[in-house]
């Protein structure tokens, strides 16, 4: 792993425990064993660090709900089922990012902020999408899209504090989201 890639782990890690207003790069080039002054010729600040993480994080869920949307043969239920497993598997495979990502995204600045919201809203559409379609397709109870979209959202953008106490396996955490949030929705 090159130096810039340990620099965002540690950084992502830092601003986990922290938070990012409170971590200081003197705290971060320490934590990667370089000099301030050095820690600046592999990055150019704090915030590039913070767009890094939260745009690769963006990239992820976005790849991740086209590959969804692609699959035709899934139905409504499916593509949702398919869309918690894809935010339990990035949620599991870098706890420290996806908090920063869930938790930070507001220290962004302009433009990346505006460039950050308009893909989370791209890929809140997506779901919308979904969850219209199992409507239609009477696979899910006719009940406002609005309150059923923000209501599973919420319910996966938490997952990465389970996986830091280390209290449940992704598969189980999958079928228990799963049964909740789906079944919860689904027309008997």
């Amino acid at each position: 792993m090159n130096s810039k890639e340990l620099i965002f782990q540690a950084a992502a890690k830092l601003f986990r425990e922290k938070g990012y207003a409170a971590t200081s790069m003197r705290e971060l080039a320490t934590q990667v064993g370089l000099e301030a002054s050095s820690l600046y010729n592999h990055i150019k600040s704090k915030e590039e660090i913070l767009q890094e993480i939260c745009l690769r994080n963006a990239g992820k869920f976005t790849a991740g709900m086209k590959i969804i949307q692609d699959i035709s043969n899934l139905n409504a239920l499916q593509k949702l089922e398919s869309i918690i497993r894809l935010h339990v598997v990035i949620a599991s495979e870098d706890i420290s990012s996806v908090t920063v990502f869930n938790d930070e995204w507001k220290h962004l600045k302009e433009p990346v902020l505006s460039n950050f919201l308009k893909q989370r809203k791209q890929y809140e559409q997506s779901v919308k999408v979904i969850l219209q379609e199992g409507i239609e397709q009477e696979l899910l109870k006719k009940v406002d899209i609005e309150v059923a979209l923000f209501s599973f959202l919420t319910s996966l953008r938490w997952i990465h504090y389970k996986f830091a106490k280390g209290r449940i396996s992704s598969e189980r955490l999958t079928e228990n989201l799963k049964t909740i949030l789906i079944f919860g929705l689904a027309n008997s």
